[in-house]
């Protein structure tokens, strides 16, 4: 195996003709994985990676192999990440939940690497691949395991405004980097996430759907209600016509409570300020004041235990 860092900081390319070092490897890259080689014989694979604020843009170039998220590798305390992946050639079929999707150049499938996965390629392959974190997107996991691996055609949809884009951003690792580079993933995450809204609209039509439209219905007004430090379960109750007792209720079957999923969601967007070329000049009380934390003290505490550094650590370390 050997290792052609571009650039200190930058891309790394890696390239193996070994299949145990490579699914060590893909394992280090994504997450832990059991990788196979679809052909007993002259294995070769080339990694490409950059990662900024614990997202990643990887490009895979491999012989045939198989790629299983099996259920004996996932455990609880594992980091929940979304792959969005992207055929660039040959032909990857793809299975989770029940369904598979086969992808040819240009489409592009989703996985949650909470559940296990099967992605094979039976000829010679180059992907790209989007690893972010589940906490980077305003979708509940629930919803967005109505869409993982199902094929979205490349060529068509709003899918076809994704795939120039991510097709750019690794055409162009080498320029991600500093503020520049982590407002160009910024700007892939919110595509992402539209495309995945836009997607879920046409799969949960009219008015019949209303009640299981709810729950994202309450998502998206705590998202655009983070700034007032006043919402709380009866305001957001009041504002959806239900009971604080039905509110509760929703959020206990996805296994959380109200408070601690709005404060989780103000974690988040103070974590993706924080490093936002845009806000670098504004000190970190106002960032978390605008999003709904008040007490500075409180917010370094909380921050602290969801990201195991201060508000400050987190500046500075993202942006080396």
């Amino acid at each position: 195996m050997s290792s052609i860092p571009e650039r200190p900081g930058a891309v790394s390319t890696i390239t193996s003709h070994d299949s145990g070092e490579w699914a060590q490897l893909m394992s280090t890259s994504f997450v832990p994985l059991a990788v196979s080689s679809v052909q007993g014989r002259g294995f070769a694979g080339r990694i490409r990676t950059r990662s900024l604020a614990d997202a990643s843009i990887i490009e895979l170039v491999a012989t045939p192999q198989t790629i299983e998220r099996a259920p004996r590798l996932i455990h609880d305390d594992d980091k929940p990440y979304y792959i969005v992946s992207m055929q660039l050639a040959g032909t990857g079929v793809m299975f989770q939940d029940g369904r598979e999707a086969v992808l040819t150049p240009g489409d592009i499938a989703i996985f949650d690497t909470r559940r296990s996965y099967t992605r094979t390629y039976d000829t010679e392959f180059r992907s790209i691949v989007f690893r972010l974190p589940q906490s980077f997107l305003d979708l509940r996991p629930e919803v967005i395991g109505q869409l993982t691996a199902t094929r979205f055609a490349g060529e068509t949809g709003s899918s076809s405004l994704v795939a120039p884009f991510l097709t750019s951003l690794a055409d162009n690792m080498d320029r991600l980097t500093g503020h520049t580079g982590m407002r160009f993933v910024r700007n892939a995450v919110d595509l992402v996430a539209t495309f995945l809204h836009g997607e879920l609209a046409t799969r949960i039509p009219g008015p019949s759907c209303a009640r299981s439209a709810l729950p994202q219905e309450i998502d998206e007004f705590i998202e655009r209600n983070l700034s007032n430090p006043n919402l709380d379960p009866q305001t957001i109750a009041a504002a959806h016509y239900i009971s604080v007792r039905y509110l509760h209720g929703l959020f206990h079957d996805r296994g959380s409570s109200v408070g601690s999923w709005i404060r989780a969601r103000r974690l988040d967007h103070c974590q993706r300020d924080l490093v936002d070329p845009i806000k670098l000049g504004l000190p970190v009380a106002s960032i978390a004041s605008r999003r709904g934390f008040n007490d500075p003290a409180h917010f370094s505490r909380v921050f602290r235990q969801a990201y195991g550094q201060t508000p400050s650590e987190y500046r500075q370390r993202a942006l080396l």
